[in-house]
């Protein structure tokens, strides 16, 4: 009898993990009707697994599917203590529905019994809100990022999504003056290490180096410090380098070689980047571009 139930048990564990595994594949190519079908499938098999209903409520958000994203949602955060959630731009639909309010306040709730009350909450908020939207399309994005890998050019609809990035950019940028100028640079101590990351993604992503160059020693000040990320510093610099046709310092950078297949742009000494990298707290560069984009960095460092 103990034979057959541990038997039973190896089945059901199978079959979970094969359910989710589909449902992340099904995703991954872009399936995303299947994908909420197969993950709910799932839940419903287990519905205290927190994990499965959040991936189902991104899921359905990302196709428009508003009411039953925010429930799932609400069932997936109950004990959840992270402000990452609010910054997942897969719920960019659910962003301007009054509903999304009522997440934020409980999210916030949460996250400052844990972790303290922040300095400057409200400040916080509408920063990380500017993480949602940076970011929003990015799967969109990527879908189109392996359709020109795999065939060598991208999908018509991807044109739109560019033109459409490009709006939310600028909208972004322009609101991110008016809060610098209003509350001054974030800090980590100030709103915490998340929303504090939101001028950077903006003015990592904005069209202009000199607007890159004009906030650079601010953003390495608050890295040196350890009042701001040292990894976004990194690729701003990296990105400056690369656009002003130089090679790069921290290889943060990367280019399609002509197999199709990402690679660091070129790395100025590239025997010593893990030493600079090492300087400002990052992980060597071979973790990182194994990680990243799956390639194989095989230079020797020198110490």
């Amino acid at each position: 009898m103990k034979k057959i139930l541990i038997y039973t048990m190896l089945i059901m564990t199978t079959q979970l993990a094969m359910s989710q595994s589909k449902g992340d594949s099904l995703r991954k190519v872009g399936a995303l009707e299947a994908a909420y079908m197969a993950y709910g499938a799932e839940f419903y098999q287990n519905p205290s697994n927190a994990d499965v209903a959040y991936k189902l409520a991104s899921t359905l958000s990302l196709t428009n599917l508003v009411d039953t994203s925010f429930f799932f949602l609400n069932v997936a955060l109950q004990n959840n203590t992270s402000l990452m959630p609010l910054a997942d731009s897969d719920f960019y639909n659910l962003s301007n529905d009054p509903r999304w309010e009522t997440v934020e306040n409980a999210q916030f709730q949460r996250f400052q019994e844990v972790n303290g009350t922040l300095k400057k909450p409200t400040y916080a908020r509408k920063l990380i809100r500017m993480i949602m939207k940076d970011q929003a399309l990015d799967y969109h994005m990527d879908q189109g990022k392996v359709e020109y890998a795999k065939n060598r050019y991208a999908p018509h609809w991807f044109f739109t999504l560019t033109k459409t990035k490009a709006r939310l950019n600028a909208e972004n940028f322009k609101e991110m003056t008016e809060l610098l100028e209003e509350h001054g640079w974030p800090l980590y101590d100030d709103v915490g290490e998340l929303a504090a990351d939101a001028p950077l993604l903006v003015i990592n992503h904005h069209e202009s180096e000199e607007i890159r160059m004009k906030y650079l020693e601010q953003i390495k000040n608050a890295c040196l410090a350890g009042q701001g990320s040292c990894m976004e510093y990194a690729k701003i610099h990296d990105r400056i380098l690369v656009n002003t046709n130089r090679p790069q310092t921290f290889g943060m950078q990367f280019q399609f070689n002509q197999k199709g297949d990402l690679e660091p742009f070129p790395i100025k000494d590239p025997e010593t980047v893990d030493r600079r990298r090492k300087e400002i707290g990052l992980e060597p560069l071979a973790v990182y571009l194994k990680r990243k984009i799956n390639y194989d960095w095989t230079v020797k460092q020198k110490d």
